[in-house]
């Protein structure tokens, strides 16, 4: 728990509560990302379907993994969000895919084929080794700078530590590898999205004993 400007900031577990205002506050957060972006490149269509899309993917997957994701709450807003999968978790059973399929497809409309290569590409490179996921972390735009992405890092990595689990996550931005160099990740390599897609950079972070 922080405090800035008199508000008190507090980084806590997502409650179904919480859902449409971290979708909404994700949403803004994730505009502008490049992958985002490949998968939508018509900025209305983006963002009138990028609401829904993380609607259907927290509900298939936050929801189920029970204080894995977080969010920081300043007063009563959402200033950003951390989606963290469970060691064990990444890849989702065939029912669990099965059952997320109809809300994906309704959010990703004539775009599911991008954004099934995106994924593809993703559970293809990703390690085996048990370790926690951070599939996603966001801040709204306004609150950007303000140390709402290292707030929910730490959350969750002091927590790695104590466990001795490692963490692994893609940077969707180069000019994010850095935040995340700070917070003990390393890259490992690049991952580039076939049929002219973006970079990703998959990125390691072993415990701090």
């Amino acid at each position: 728990m922080t405090q800035t400007s008199g508000v008190t900031r507090t980084v806590r577990p997502l409650a179904r509560s919480d859902l449409k205002a971290t979708v909404a506050t994700l949403a803004r957060a994730f505009d502008d990302d490049p992958v985002i972006a490949w998968i939508f490149p018509d900025g209305r269509m983006r963002r009138r379907q990028l609401p829904r899309f993380f609607a259907a993917t927290m509900r298939s997957a936050s929801l189920r993994h029970e204080g894995g994701t977080e969010i920081l709450m300043a007063g009563g807003d959402v200033l950003g969000g951390a989606i963290w999968v469970p060691p064990g978790a990444w890849m989702p059973s065939g029912w669990q895919q099965i059952r997320g399929l109809p809300g994906l497809a309704w959010a990703l409309r004539s775009r599911l084929a991008a954004a099934s290569s995106v994924y593809a590409e993703m559970m293809r490179a990703h390690p085996h080794r048990p370790h926690w996921y951070l599939s996603g972390i966001g801040t709204d735009p306004p609150a950007q700078g303000s140390g709402v992405g290292s707030a929910l890092m730490q959350s969750r990595l002091v927590r790695c530590d104590a466990a001795g689990l490692p963490a692994y996550l893609e940077s969707s931005k180069e000019s994010n590898v850095p935040f995340y160099q700070h917070h003990g990740f390393q890259v490992t390599g690049e991952l580039i999205i076939p049929g002219g897609g973006p970079t990703l950079w998959p990125m390691w972070r072993e415990p701090v004993r």
